[in-house]
């Protein structure tokens, strides 16, 4: 059985865009979800091996959009 490991990070709606580019990068996460101040998912973005550049490119207009509406978030980051 596969063991993932959750780590998240607490940022305003302006820095959002920012940290899951970061995160991205980093390249050791699986899943990427931001949740509003209320805890409530706002948005999941599974990242598959290999997805790169022009691929993720829908999936960070997608976060800017959110990223908008929010002031504060947390995102959580599923790791492998």
């Amino acid at each position: 059985m596969e063991k993932h490991h959750e780590e998240e990070f607490e940022v305003s709606g302006e820095e959002v865009l920012k940290k899951v580019k970061e995160i991205i990068n980093a390249g050791n996460a699986r899943t990427i979800i931001i949740k509003n101040e209320e805890g409530k998912e706002v948005i999941s973005l599974p990242l598959t091996l290999g997805a790169v550049g022009a691929l993720l490119l829908p999936a960070l207009a997608a976060v800017g959009a959110v990223a908008a509406l929010l002031t504060k978030c947390t995102i959580v980051v599923v790791k492998k």
